[in-house]
This record gives structure tokens, sequence and C-alpha cells, in this order.
């Protein structure tokens, strides 16, 4: 078998490693199929029998890819003029992201909408890299997936049908309403008034044309950056196996971490093959680790944004108002507890609960099912696994634990629930360790893993913020509704769990205007950014105002230039260090100079 046919097979899984480990070194002394995404991560592609052998002890978790959601939840300028950013694109300052690329690694695009070209009618967008499509030829250094080069798409545009000559759809709308709200071209004329445009060839699905949510176009539509160039990653869907052990619906978009890192890869080397500042934008996000120091896709990131002319913008998520996370203290006392309640809703088949504990503190803890069945207070090892069934109820539960998690450095306990009894769980949380701490954290898995009726009856609402978002150097976005200026209710809140400031600022996000009609949620929210980041980035950047800027300069000027109300403490949980002003940044900018 080839190294491709084991890349796209469900016989094998991906494990993520970092070079210097012994496995990863005995792994390439054994030829195993293997890409390497930096100077620290490999990519290894092995038997799913062999990954399946580490199951029941938590060497899983650290090695093993995390899954990855969309942040949107539902499908006029204002946001546009709200962050600044219209502003920005009028004289003096006409910036329209001229010479910066804008990279969404997502559901694909919409190649052939007219908000994705220029006034010749050619693509702006400069690199499509389908991972879905193995019919093509991959990118150069890749192994899967189809590439196609703006002269591709430029010759597809010129037939008669570009989805034959291409056949990259985005079906879902995700990835092209990211794309249109950060780098949409101005569109100033309507060519259909209602309905859908059907695509021949595009599997019998009807793509929404541009406009609201009944189908009807817009008179005119601009995106953030509309003279950006833009790369597309479109994601393939992650493995069933990696699924099935993260407890995932079949019908919910869900993207593996492996295939994340290796498309943020592809993105970032256009800014060495073209010579441009570079801007990775990812609406995505995961309830995974101890919302601090983030997962390997998180340290990725943040060692890219450290590079010049690239920046990287990531939204908080859509978990605030979820109550899928709890945030509890154990009293003093030996036998002292904390108790956490569950509601599991009906027709749930199952999830993986994570509950993290800080240094010094050691957890145990007992259950007790909705029929009233108890597992008794049960202590596990430093590393190990324990299963347990009951009499009266179907459900199975599998707990893991690792005392020293290898990335943090605490202390991890997960529960993954094989087909819950609805109704509610408690988890009686005990802590043997000294009273200096005592705290622990559990998440759910993100809302579109769970049903709505599956949640925390006494929820935190901070620390809320999904995976990457704690990335340090990036510009990690919350939301708000700029009709109203109020908070977005749903958007995922700060601060860290290790303290850490986390949103940096926050943009709209609530109804916003896109190419396949209004869209709400996080991933919104980030590509508005995106787009006045590359407003910022052709101002310091390509016009030579500072050349060397990276993404951890930029925000820290976007910071400094955000609008801050009177009436709240800065920085903030929910806001950061206040609204997105693309405008207001150059006016400090403007008043430093003087």
């Amino acid at each position: 078998m080839t190294c491709q046919e084991k890349i796209l097979s469900e016989e094998y899984g991906e494990l993520i490693f970092d070079f210097t480990s012994d496995y990863a070194k005995r792994l390439q002394q054994e030829n195993v199929c293997f890409t390497p995404v930096d100077d620290r991560y490999n990519i290894f592609y092995v038997r799913q029998q062999e990954i399946e052998r580490y199951q029941g002890s938590l060497y899983l978790y650290q090695y093993l890819p995390k899954v990855y959601g969309l942040m949107a939840e539902e499908f006029d300028p204002i946001s546009l003029e709200s962050a600044g950013i219209l502003a920005a694109q009028r004289p003096p300052l006409s910036l329209t992201g001229e010479g910066v690329v804008l990279a969404f690694i997502d559901t694909g695009i919409r190649f052939a909408d007219s908000v994705f070209r220029d006034e010749s009618g050619q693509s702006r967008i400069i690199g499509l890299w389908d991972q879905t499509l193995q019919s093509g030829t991959p990118p150069e250094g890749f192994q899967y997936g189809s590439y196609y080069t703006k002269a591709d798409i430029d010759a597809a545009l010129r037939s008669e049908n570009p989805y034959a000559e291409i056949p990259s759809y985005d079906t879902n709308g995700h990835g092209t309403a990211m794309a249109g709200v950060a780098a949409g071209s101005v569109v100033t004329s309507a060519r259909v008034t209602g309905g859908t445009v059907p695509l021949e060839g595009a599997g019998g699905n009807a793509v929404p044309p541009v406009g609201d949510a009944a189908g009807s176009f817009y008179s005119s539509y601009r995106g953030a950056a509309p003279r950006a160039d833009i790369v597309v990653v479109k994601l393939r869907e992650a493995k069933r196996p990696l699924r099935n052990f993260y407890n995932i619906p079949e019908d919910v978009p869900a993207y593996a971490e492996t295939d994340i890192m290796l498309g943020i890869k592809f993105a970032e080397s256009f800014a060495e093959t073209f010579k441009r500042p570079v801007v990775i934008c990812l609406g995505m996000g995961s309830n995974s680790g101890n919302h601090g120091l983030g997962s390997d896709l998180a340290q990725y990131l943040n060692s890219l944004a450290q590079k010049r002319s690239r920046a990287v913008v990531l939204t908080t998520g859509n978990e605030g108002n979820a109550a899928h996370h709890f945030s509890g203290y154990v009293p003093e006392g030996e036998e002292s507890y904390e108790t956490v309640e569950i509601r599991v809703g009906e027709g749930e088949q199952g999830f993986l609960m994570e509950m993290w504990g800080k240094v010094p503190d050691t957890l145990f803890a007992s259950i007790r099912t909705p029929g009233g069945e108890v597992v008794p207070r049960f202590r596990l090892t430093a590393e190990g696994s324990q299963t347990f069934s009951f009499i009266y109820e179907r459900t199975r539960i599998i707990i893991d634990s690792i005392l020293v998690e290898p990335n943090t450095g605490e202390e991890l306990i997960t529960f993954r629930f094989d087909a819950p009894t609805p109704g509610v769980w408690n988890i009686r949380v005990y802590n043997l360790g000294p009273d200096r701490s005592r705290q622990f954290h559990l998440w759910l898995p993100i809302t579109q893993f769970l049903r709505r009726e599956t949640y925390f009856l006494r929820p935190d609402p901070y620390t809320t913020l999904t995976d990457p978002s704690m990335t340090f150097r990036a510009v990690t976005v919350s939301s708000y509704n700029d009709a109203n200026n109020s908070f977005y209710e749903n958007s995922g809140r700060g601060f860290l769990s290790n303290g850490l400031i986390k949103p940096d600022v926050a943009a709209p996000g609530v109804n916003v205007s896109t190419p396949v009609g209004k869209v709400t949620g996080g991933s919104m929210a980030a590509a508005l950014t995106a787009g006045g980041v590359a407003q910022f980035m052709e101002w310091a950047v390509v016009r030579f105002n500072s050349p060397s800027a990276g993404s951890q300069e930029i925000k820290n000027y976007l910071i400094r230039g955000a609008n801050r109300n009177s009436s709240y403490t800065y920085p903030n949980r929910e806001w950061g260090y206040g609204r997105l002003d693309i405008d207001g940044t150059f006016t400090m900018l403007s008043q430093i100079q003087r």
C-alpha cells in the first residue's frame, strides 16, 4: 500500500509526534509513512490496529489528533462600518488588502462566485487545495488531494461549466461565508433575484447566490479586504475511527487536527512562494484540552505567528452559553467533595468529557446514574484505565487517567460515556492534594458534537474559549452584535485556565452579511477581523511602514486602537481589550507620529 493510500484509508489513523520523541524515531526507522509539518511536528500514518493497542491509556490523548467543528450557528455592510474597516477602505488610507494573502482552512469555496473575482472577471483565488478530491495532483510536498492554481481556476471560469472543470464544491457554505466576509470583491449589481443557482454536476446540490437567507441578491456587496489574494483549503472530514473515539455523530462536520495543520502549512507556504504577507484565518474550534496551553495545533500556530509577515486570526467559538464548562472547588477535608450534575438528553449516543486538575492536586471521583446505581469512590493510578457497566442501565463508562499530562503537567481524567442513560448524572469529585488549590475544570464537547439537551446543570460561562483560540501570538476574537453593541451571549469567554488574557478584541459576529446570506457565529467575527488584519498588513508590510510586522505586533496595535466603553474594566473576559476598530488603530498611530 502506497503512502497516499494509507493516508486515505480508514484502516490507517494519524498520530502527531514531536520529531525528538523516541517513538517518532522508531517509526522513521521502520519506514512508516509520515508527513513533516514543521521543524517540530511529524504526522505518522499508522495501522488502526496499532493505535487501538493503546486504548485504555491516555497515551492516545497526547498523540491522537483532536477533532474540530465549525463555529457558525445560522445562515449589510454595517459590520464593516462598526469595525472601522470601511473607513480604512476610504481615502486617504484606501486599504483594501492589496498585496496580502488571506488564507482559509475550512469547507472550501464557491470559486465561481462573482465576489471572488476581480474587475476583469478573473479569479482572486491564487491557490485551492481540495483534500477531498483525489483525481488531480496534490500540492508539492503533500501526498493527497488536488491542487488548483489561479491559472487552472481562470481556465475553468472561461468554460461553460466551471465546476465540470474543477469539481470542488463548498456544499456547506461555511468556508464561502468566511472568505466573502474577509475578502469578498465589491459587487455592485444583481444578476438574479430569488431562488438558487443550480450547479451542473454538483451532485444535485443547489448553491445559494450572493444574498440573504431567502436567496435574493444584494444590490452591492463587499468584504473587508476586497483586493487581497485568496488561498483556500477544503478540508476532508475526519475518518470514522477518529470520530468513533470522540463519539461524534455521523451527520456533523468534523475535521482532524492533522489535516488542519497540513492545510495551514500549505497556506503559509505562499508567503515564501509569492513573497507576500499571509493572514491565516480559522473558524473552527474544539473543547479538548486544559484551555490554557493549547493543543499541538495551537502550539504550531504560535510558532508560525512568530514569523515576520504572518498573522493568525482565531475565534473564541460559540460555547459561552452552551453550559459545557464546569468549574469547581473541593472543600477542605478528606471526605469533602464537590458534586457535578450532568443532564443527558434523550437520544444521546455518547460523548467524551474531560476533567483537569491543577498541580499539586490529585483528583478522584464517584458516579451516580439517573437510575440510582452508584460507582463507589474510586482512585485511579498515575496512568490507568477502568471500565464501568451497570445492571439496570445500558451505559458503559471508560475512565482514563494520567496524573501528569505531558504537554501541560496537569492531571487529566477522561470520561467516555457510551449510550448514556437520559436524565441527571451525579459525579462527586474528591481532592487529595494540599489545600492550596483544590480547583478543577470539566468540559463537555462543543455544541455541534452533542445534543442540545446535554449540559451541566451548574455551568460556568467563563473559560469557554475553544481550542486553538488560546494561541498566544494570534489575534483571538470574541463576538458581539453590532446592531446594539451587546455582547453575543453564545460567544466564548476568557480568560484562559492559566490566567492569561484572551480574547484580545471583540468583533461583529451576529447577522453578518456573507455571500451565502446572514450568518451568526464566532467564525464571522474572526473572518471580519482577518480582513481588517489584511488591511493593516497592506499598510505595514506592503507599503513598508513596518516591514517586519508579524502576528503579535499586529495584535498589540489592534488592542491599542480598540474602542473601549468607559462602563467596563479592561482587559475584560467578554470584550478583551475592547471592540475592533481598524480606523481607530490608524487614528492612534497618527497621534503618536505627530
